[in-house]
């Protein structure tokens, strides 16, 4: 496996940015240390909030919470820790259980690119969740990877398993401090026979933080896997390419993206779903918001491989004469029994929307809110009820500053 990896370190992705890891720290110390989250830096704790995490534990059935590379809480309520639920790090995981080498690097190839073969050489920790068979996991788990030292790379991996009949509630909530930082998340899901994994996040990282998430998903037969991105805040540069494999018979996957890109970010954000069972369903919905001198790629791809249904959806708001926007969906197939469709669009508000809100009293920042509002509501049907009104609020705040 290392030396997979050790020969892709210079293989550079076909989109986005290409990052030096050379200006970025991966000497950092990995600890493992059971705290609270309050018990950690105010700064920590106050941005935490802000996204969400429920700092005291209450709503949640459990947390993983990792700080730069150390480990600092996993935390499993007693209920479901006796239904045999796992909350812990990747390399804690590894040494307790033989069956997690099974998964490990299954999903994501080590020698993907140069991101993933770093992350196998340099990464410490990520987590790793497991949800036993027919256990239906009501309550969120929540998990939050953050940076706080300047010029840190925290590469991780996370291995997330769904055994059959089961049921998970993932909210991730992950943030930077520094002006200047490298996030490399490997994400591995597996969603067995007739489980359902629901995986929300939402990121805050700071405008020159370079960010690379690397995520698959296996879904068996009667899986339902729901992905809900949402970046909160400018970035330096984002680059993701999430694919599903609906590899059982009836298998479902639902990918929405949602994007607020300002200042000079660079974001390439895409979603592949492959149908390889017969009657899968799927769907790529991404809706971006650019504004300043933001450039954003909007990618989608849906390889039908046997029969199945499947619908693209990419739409840009462009808020500014320097903000640029692509949309690229692309359709295959090699059998007539898949259906595939796509929808792309970019463009400006709309002055008669605009104007008709203006003239039913409204400034024309409440007027442009409420149209971006509009706009971002996507896919939060998909969401659970005890994530859902999060979310929502989540999408308020960005339509009121979609502005500046």
């Amino acid at each position: 496996m290392r030396r997979r990896a050790e020969n892709a370190l210079s293989k550079v992705p076909p989109y986005g940015v290409d990052v030096d890891f050379s200006e970025f720290i991966t000497s950092v110390p990995a600890t493992v240390e059971e705290r609270r989250i309050e018990e950690l830096p105010s700064g920590v704790v106050e941005r935490a909030r802000e996204l969400g995490v429920d700092v005291s534990e209450e709503r949640v059935g459990g947390t993983y919470f990792q700080l730069d590379y150390s480990v600092v809480r996993t935390y499993v309520v007693e209920k479901l820790r006796r239904y045999g639920v796992v909350v812990t790090s990747i390399e804690d995981a590894l040494k307790k259980f033989d069956w997690v080498r099974d998964y490990y690097w299954r999903a994501v190839p080590v020698d993907l690119d140069k991101y993933t073969a770093a992350t196998e050489l340099y990464g410490k920790h990520g987590y790793f969740i497991y949800v036993p068979p027919g256990v239906k996991v009501k309550e969120p788990i929540q998990a939050c990877l953050f940076i706080h030292r300047e010029s840190v790379a925290q590469l991780v991996h996370n291995v997330i398993i769904v055994d059959e009949g089961a049921e998970l509630n993932l909210v991730t909530a992950c943030a930077s401090l520094p002006t200047k930082a490298l996030h490399i998340g490997v994400s591995e899901f597996y969603v067995r026979k007739n489980a359902k994994l629901t995986f929300t996040m939402v990121h805050f990282w700071g405008h020159e933080t370079h960010v690379r998430p690397r995520e698959a998903a296996i879904v068996e037969d009667g899986g339902f896997f729901v992905s809900y991105y949402v970046t909160m805040a400018p970035v330096k540069s984002l680059q993701m390419y999430p694919t599903v494999y609906l590899v059982g018979r009836d298998a479902q996957a639902y990918l929405t993206t949602i994007l607020l890109a300002g200042r000079t970010s660079q974001l390439d954000v895409g979603g592949c779903i492959v149908f390889s069972g017969d009657d899968t369903r799927g769907e790529v919905v991404s809706r971006s918001v650019i504004r300043d001198e933001a450039y954003v790629v909007m990618r989608g791809e849906l390889v039908g491989e046997r029969r199945c249904k499947g619908h693209l959806d990419c739409k840009g708001l462009i808020l500014s004469t320097r903000a640029r926007g692509e949309a690229i969906p692309m359709l295959r197939t090699c059998t007539e029994l898949a259906e595939l469709t796509h929808e792309a669009a970019l463009g400006r508000i709309s002055r008669d929307e605009l104007e008709y809100l203006m003239s039913k009293g409204f400034t024309e920042e409440e007027a442009t809110s409420m149209l971006v509002r509009g706009f971002l509501e996507v896919g939060l049907d998909k969401i659970p009820s005890p994530v859902r009104e999060y979310v929502a609020n989540v999408l308020e705040v960005i339509a009121k500053y979609a502005k500046g």
